[in-house]
């Protein structure tokens, strides 16, 4: 049977996947917890994916062939970001291992100061989340540190964990290293190079608006504190890498490239090979190398398997110990199961009856961006899952955006100010739950705090109300 002869689905049936999917997700938080993504959401968006087509198949009469070809098609889409992300694995390896990493976090931590630590703090944050392109992982580690200084400080736990989570959460979504920023441009059908600009409209405030609060906060907390913590840990990084400014160069280079419009595969690979070199020139002696083909075999291992170290402490071990093009395959398992379970709703047109719906409600441009936002707090809310409220309300609403005359950019900055910040503020979701247990503070008690993750979607709805940098097709067409 011909697409154009198959039935659409009726709106109850349309939802019965998706449901499905929901209420997996959420038994899998509830007994894997944090194991969810390592296996178990991939298999319930495989499960709903074959209750989608079955449906669509004997239900509705649809053509298999015709949902297979779209499922391969769907797949295909986000083949780009794969690609990056298998790359941007060995980038972080091979960067911790040149010392690049360990660089900027050894100056991020020497400008704390006591009289400025909330602010500082958050901008520490920012630059180390920008060169690891992991929210998590800076929370996880420098995070835990943070959190002791500010306590001795006399600042409430929340404001302290509120701080280090916006910096980690900005520089996490403007880092072309970052797994989520290359996936929404991947589904919105945006350059990664464009994006990260486009959001600078709406991170740029929120960012600059957060530091002042937490800069008129941090007055009423100046009190004198110990810094052995932080000369403790930047002393390990020196002892274990050659600290230079010439390590800067690396960064600098991949964000000159990104925003100079340059292809990100090219311009990650600029940044691999720029990283062997600081390991061969600059860290040479603290490896050791036997011989060219030991060099060969340890950087072809890091580029695979990640870096590894053991200083002795174990906060700096857990920051270092990563990267990998090993360690970004649930992330793409991932990815790659949402596509089919988007394909399988894609070519049933239960995804078309779904948008739909909502779209009766959607007259402006404002409305559906808002629509947009709206869909990946409820995604995060109840799949609990921020790769999750980037692909499904990507794939729901990719066509009206064509449709209003709206450039891919409009949707992919939307799928970040929504989809990946908020995560972190919902204390079911992985984010929350993650950063809640690592800082030791709750969710709720965090949330009020976190201003960068409150501010990026009420700044991203501020400005589609009053169509500021919001692109349109054609103009974006004739920028290109």
């Amino acid at each position: 049977m011909s697409e154009e002869n198959s039935k659409y689905p009726s709106l109850g049936i349309s939802l019965i996947p998706v449901i499905l999917l929901l209420t997996l997700l959420v038994f899998n938080i509830i007994i894997f917890k944090d194991d969810a993504s390592s296996g178990p959401n991939q298999i319930a968006l495989l499960i709903s994916s074959i209750i989608a087509a079955l449906f669509g198949t004997f239900l509705y009469k649809q053509d298999y062939h015709h949902l297979e070809k779209k499922i391969v098609g769907s797949i295909l889409i986000a083949l780009q970001a794969c690609i990056i992300l298998f790359l941007v694995g060995s980038l972080i390896g091979i960067w911790i291992m040149g010392g690049v990493v360990p660089t900027m976090i050894f100056y991020g931590l020497k400008l704390i100061t006591p009289s400025l630590f909330l602010p500082i703090s958050c901008v520490s944050c920012c630059v180390i989340s920008l060169s690891t392109g992991s929210s998590w992982s800076t929370t996880g580690t420098v995070g835990i540190a943070l959190m002791a200084i500010g306590t001795a400080l006399g600042i409430p736990e929340g404001m302290t964990a509120g701080a280090i989570i916006s910096g980690a959460y900005f520089g996490d979504k403007m880092s072309p290293l970052s797994d989520t920023t290359n996936l929404a441009p991947a589904v919105a059908g945006s350059t990664l190079s464009s994006h990260i600009r486009h959001m600078v409209y709406t991170s740029g405030p929120a960012i600059i608006i957060s530091v002042i609060i937490y800069t008129i906060i941090g007055l009423f907390y100046q009190q004198p504190v110990s810094t052995d913590q932080l000369a403790i840990v930047t002393d390990v990084i020196s002892k274990n890498f050659n600290i230079s400014l010439l390590l800067f160069i690396p960064p600098l280079a991949i964000f000159t490239l990104v925003f100079k419009k340059a292809p990100a595969i090219p311009s990650i690979i600029v940044g691999i090979a720029l990283g062997v070199l600081c390991i061969v020139f600059l860290q040479y002696d603290h490896y050791n190398f036997q011989s060219a083909q030991d060099i060969y075999k340890q950087i072809m291992t890091v580029s695979f398997g990640g870096f590894s170290i053991e200083s002795g402490n174990a906060a700096i071990d857990k920051l270092l110990s990563r990267g990998g093009m090993a360690g970004m395959l649930n992330t793409i398992w991932l990815i790659f199961c949402a596509m089919v379970f988007g394909g399988a709703m894609e070519s049933t047109k239960m995804l078309s009856v779904i948008t739909n719906a909502v779209l009766k409600k959607v007259h402006s441009a404002f409305s559906l961006i808002a629509a947009t936002l709206a869909s990946c707090i409820f995604i995060n809310t109840t799949a609990s899952d921020q790769y999750l409220s980037i692909v499904i309300p990507g794939r729901m609403f990719k066509k009206s955006y064509d449709d209003f005359d709206l450039a891919p950019e409009n949707l992919s900055r939307a799928l970040e100010d929504s989809g990946t910040v908020v995560s972190v503020l919902i204390p079911w979701n992985t984010g929350g739950a993650y950063n809640a247990t690592v800082l030791g503070v709750a969710t709720l008690s965090y949330a009020p705090y976190a201003f960068f993750n409150l501010l990026s979607p009420l700044v991203s709805l501020f400005l589609a109300y009053t169509g500021w940098t919001i692109i349109k097709l054609r103009k974006a067409a004739i920028d290109s």
